[in-house]
């Protein structure tokens, strides 16, 4: 490890990885020395991430999956599990809005498909990746929440339910392995930022008035290399 390359030999996993804050946060750990597995439903933009790892002098293995589908996790896990024997870094990111409404005028079938992406799979990661990220000397989960998950505003509940739910399984599981293992569990709310999800939910903004996804993922960076511990709320900006 030097201090330019903090993660070196350390390997992460990072979701919803072919675009947005997922992207820069896979290149950003690729810079900081990790080996970086990234994923997401989109082939192609994780082949371009990759490239751009790669053209940087980095490392990452790209893994197109859909997180709904329920046997691909297992199949990811056992993937990585062949390969490496510890996770050291695991992003969870993917994850949907789903149509704003009403509580009332929430569509029961979307509001499956959200909950199921956005809570759902986040727990079956945890479950496939807890013995690797046991073995490692000093892991890190971070859940990549929203502001609507602490505070609850108009047509905004499924999304918000779903943030609200992901934060509590992360912190829970960091409660339940602070004392034996070396895992911590944070959660990190990205604030306003110039991505896709951010653009579809506020279409009249304008994004030059935004943080950057890089601004995340830096301060995602200094989140798992820094002194932050077990249970830690972040906000960016």
């Amino acid at each position: 490890m030097t201090e330019r390359q903090p993660l070196s030999g350390k390997l992460a996993l990072v979701t919803g990885a072919s675009r947005g804050i997922g992207a820069a946060t896979a290149k950003a750990l690729a810079a900081a020395g990790a080996h970086v597995i990234i994923t997401a439903r989109t082939s192609g933009g994780l082949e371009e991430v990759e490239e751009q790892i790669h053209a940087a002098g980095g490392s990452a293995t790209i893994a197109p999956l859909d997180l709904i589908d329920g046997e691909s996790v297992g199949r990811l896990a056992s993937a990585i599990g062949g390969r490496w024997q510890a996770l050291d870094i695991l992003v969870l990111n993917a994850a949907s809005l789903g149509s704003l409404a009403s509580v009332p005028a929430i569509d029961a079938k979307e509001f499956a498909r959200v909950m199921t992406l956005n809570v759902v799979a986040q727990q079956a990661l945890i479950a496939a990746f807890d013995t690797m990220l046991r073995a490692s000397e000093g892991a890190h989960v971070v859940g990549v929440t929203s502001s609507v998950a602490r505070k609850p505003r108009p047509y905004w509940g499924a999304y918000g339910a779903s943030k609200a739910a992901l934060e509590n399984l992360v912190l829970s599981y960091g409660e339940e392995v602070k004392n034996v293992s070396a895992i911590r569990a944070h959660i990190l709310d990205p604030g306003a930022t110039r991505t896709a999800m951010r653009a579809r939910a506020f279409p009249g903004e304008d994004p030059a008035t935004l943080k950057t996804p890089e601004a995340v993922a830096d301060a995602l960076l200094s989140l798992v290399t820094g002194d932050a511990p077990n249970g830690s709320f972040t906000r960016v900006g």
